[in-house]
Order: structure tokens, then sequence, then C-alpha cells
């Protein structure tokens, strides 16, 4: 059999069409509603070993779901046997099975005006790479090697690399969703990625790691020839750390952790959460529960960038929409089950890409534009700086918080020795009332664009 062609993705248009037979056969064997989802992926990866080629692997992945509405019951299903003869058995039974479930007459499909029209080829937003098929093995592997420092980098006195873990690896993802109601909707992106990560050790034999990562939807986007060398410099700062007193601080968080103490926010704005009694922020909704420097939009239809999407699961069209605007809680996160059953307005699943707006506590930003981690340092003059959490977690209910923290203490705007095994405590709602800077310096490579940020009289526990 002569191989369908496909230049715009993964998913033919022999498989686009099984997934709409399915919603055909659905109805046929009763279902009130349909949604169908058909996803294929493809990841390779390169990994690189103290300098060697150490691993080389190849995934794919195809799967179509259903999302069955019947007679007020709801029910998912998933098959990766894409033949007619299958997915028509496999329908009718994933009919006859929802029948089997509880009533739940708040579960339809969302109402037709508010999905997206225009997602047509997938590619609107420019995130698939036609790069991404011109690459070979050999291409792939070299990136993947001269990434790697491996006996060639140079070190203080008495420390040396004792292993170095180097990874290139590229990917596409291609899905196409439809309803009954006549969505149909494509969404395909190319994503490729280094990352590197680097274990030292002292005269000691105490052993000290740091890692590195860059992506991008587009090859020519990728930062290479960079990963090894960031982490080598991340686990060389870490040498000899210190110990610190417990006590209430300035915090500064490194852009590169940052969104850990941004995404409790978001999972205490999603209705679900309100619904079940286990949102810190409910009956937040147009009140102002946070100081006036936080401000978050979400950036969802941003072209060429991270998280940029036209839809959601339910093919509900996204927009580029407030969060939080000077404290105040502007939006839930409300899709149509949740807007049924509370009579809240339905507005979209989630965040896609949430967008941090810079702030000074006392209204100054820097004159050349540039408001990253050293110069919030600076302006905070003495506390912790936060470059990484190494566990614990926040109540969903109370916005109480506790993690670990690992960084580094500083003294008037300059970094003194590392720290580590400290504790911070908190509540969510407190810390961010006491945010005195947010920078402009979220990484490119990420979907959620959170930068460094600062927070006063935070609780260290030594």
């Amino acid at each position: 059999m002569k191989k369908e062609k496909n230049t715009t993705g993964l998913i033919s248009k022999s498989e686009k069409n099984l997934a709409l037979y399915c919603i055909d056969a659905a109805l046929r064997h009763g279902a009130g509603q349909v949604r169908v989802s058909l996803s294929k992926s493809t990841l390779d990866t390169f990994g690189m070993l103290n300098g060697e080629l150490d691993k080389v692997t190849h995934a794919a992945d195809r799967s179509i779901f259903l999302y069955i509405f019947a007679d007020n019951r709801y029910g998912t299903f998933s098959t990766n046997m894409l033949e007619e003869a299958s997915l028509e058995q496999f329908t009718a039974q994933a009919v006859e099975a929802v029948r089997m479930l509880a009533e739940d007459r708040h579960r339809r499909l969302p109402d037709p005006e508010r999905t997206e029209k225009g997602a047509v080829t997938g590619q609107e937003l420019g995130l698939y790479d036609e790069a991404y098929g011109d690459l070979g093995s050999d291409e792939k592997s070299r990136i993947a090697a001269e990434e790697c420092i491996w006996g060639r980098a140079g070190l203080p006195d008495g420390l040396r690399i004792i292993s170095e873990e180097c990874e290139y690896s590229d990917s596409v993802d291609d899905n196409f969703l439809a309803d009954s109601s006549g969505f149909r909707g494509r969404h395909t992106e190319t994503s490729f990625a280094i990352c590197s990560e680097i274990t030292i050790e002292d005269t000691d034999g105490k052993k000290y790691s740091g890692y590195w990562w860059d992506s991008s939807p587009c090859l020519s986007g990728l930062q290479r020839g960079q990963c090894s060398r960031i982490a080598l410099g991340k686990a060389v700062k870490q040498v000899r750390p210190l110990g610190h007193e417990g006590g209430s601080f300035t915090m500064v968080v490194d852009r590169s952790v940052s969104s850990r103490l941004v995404s409790p926010l978001f999972s205490a704005l999603n209705t679900a959460s309100i619904q079940q009694e286990s949102s810190f922020l409910k009956n937040s909704l147009g009140k102002k529960i946070f100081c006036g420097g936080l401000s978050i939009t979400d950036a969802a239809r941003t072209c060429g960038k991270p998280g940029a999407r036209l839809f959601d699961t339910e093919g509900v069209a996204t927009k580029d929409m407030d969060i939080i605007v000077e404290g105040t809680v502007k939006t839930y996160f409300t899709n149509t089950y949740m807007a049924l059953k509370t009579g809240m307005e339905a507005t979209v699943e989630g965040v896609s890409r949430p967008v941090l707006l810079p702030y000074s506590k006392d209204g100054r930003l820097p004159d050349d534009g540039v408001f990253d981690a050293g110069k919030i340092i600076q302006a905070a003059g003495s506390g912790i700086y936060v470059t990484g959490f190494n566990g614990g977690n926040c109540n969903s209910t109370t916005g109480n918080f506790s993690y670990g923290i690992e960084g580094f203490a500083f003294k008037d705007g300059k970094i003194t020795h590392p720290v580590r095994e400290m504790v911070i405590t908190g509540n969510m709602i407190s810390l961010w009332n006491n945010l005195a800077y947010a920078g402009n310096d979220a990484r490119a490579c990420t979907r959620w664009q959170i930068p460094s940020l600062c927070f006063s009289n935070v609780d260290f526990s030594a």
C-alpha cells in the first residue's frame, strides 16, 4: 500500500475520516452527542553520557478518545485501533457502557457559538516547523554531541566533573478534535529541546549537581551550545553551602522555579475546585484579594509562542484575557459542565500561556528595560535567593504552604554564600500581598511566562 504523504503534520486524511466516522457510529448507536479527539505524536531522543552517545530512542503514539453523551450520562473511552470495523464495535460498546453509568443532566457539548472556527490546518499559530522533517539521525546526534563539555571544561582547583548527561530531543504533536455539533479543530506543533545535568565533586568527596534546559517550537529558536556550561556554573556555585538561621526574610525567587508559586493560584481559580469547596479563592471573583502589584494575563493566542492554542479540549475558542488585574480576580476557569452545574458563566477550561507583568513596589523600573533576578537582588538589599524547591505542597483549601528550598543568601545586593535544607512556610494570599518586585525576565522557552519574583516577610526555617 502506498503511504499517504502529509506535509502538514502527522494525521492523514484517512485518519481524520476515521475520527469523523466515530461520531457517526456513536450517533447511530444511540448517543445524543459525541466528541472525538485523534492524537498522533513522535518523539526522538539522543542522549550523551560523559561525552559518548549512550542512548537513542524513538517513540510514536496514536490514539482516539471518544467522549460519549447518552441519555444524560457521560463516559470517555480510548483506543489505538484505527480500522473501521474495530471502531464500529468499539463505539457500540462505548455507548452501551455509558448507559450503565449514573445520570448527570449537566453533561453536554459546549454551545457551538463558543467554539473556535479558524483552526483549520493546525498551523495558524505558527507552531509547526517544517525543519522537523529535514533532520536526520546524524544531525540530531551531532547536536547532542556539540552540547557536551566533558573533558574540555575548566574548573576551579579542587573540583572535578564526575558525570555529564546531555540530551537532544525533538517531537511533533498533532491533534484533531471534532464533535457532533459541527466543531472541527486541529492543532499541530513541533518542539526541539536540549537539556544537561552535570555533577561535580570536591576534594572532600561532596557532590553537587547543576541542571539547565532550553526548548523552542522552531529549531532556529533553540539556544544551542549553552546548557552544559550553564549547568556546570550552577553546580560550581553550590559548593560549600553554609548554615543559615531561621527567621523572616526577603525572598527572591528565580525565574526558573517561580511558577511553583503561581500554579496554586490557577488551581484555586478553577471552578471545579470552587464547587468542591477546595479552593482558597472561593467567592473572590471581582474582588481585590492580592496586592496591587499582581497582574496576570493569558496570552493564549500569541503566534509562535509555547502554550499558545486556539481552542481548549472542549473546542471552546481561547482568547487573550485578564486573570488578575492589580490584585483583583477577573476570571474563573469554567468549562461547560461546571457552568451548567454551578450556574456560573462558562469561560475556558484552564490557562494557556499566563504572563505575569512587571512590578516594583516603589513604582520604578530600570531605565534600560532589563529587570532580572540580579537587579531585583540589588533592589531588595538582603535576604535569600531561591533557585530550587525540594518537595513540599500547598493546601488547596486554605492556601497554606510549606516548601523545601535551596539557593543563596545575599546581603547589600550581593550574593554571599549558598544555602540548603531550609523550609519556607506561609499562606498564598499573604505571600502575594507581600509581593515587592516582579521582573520581566521570564524564559522565552516556557509556556508559563513567570519572571523572577521578590516577596517581603517570608518565614524561613533553618
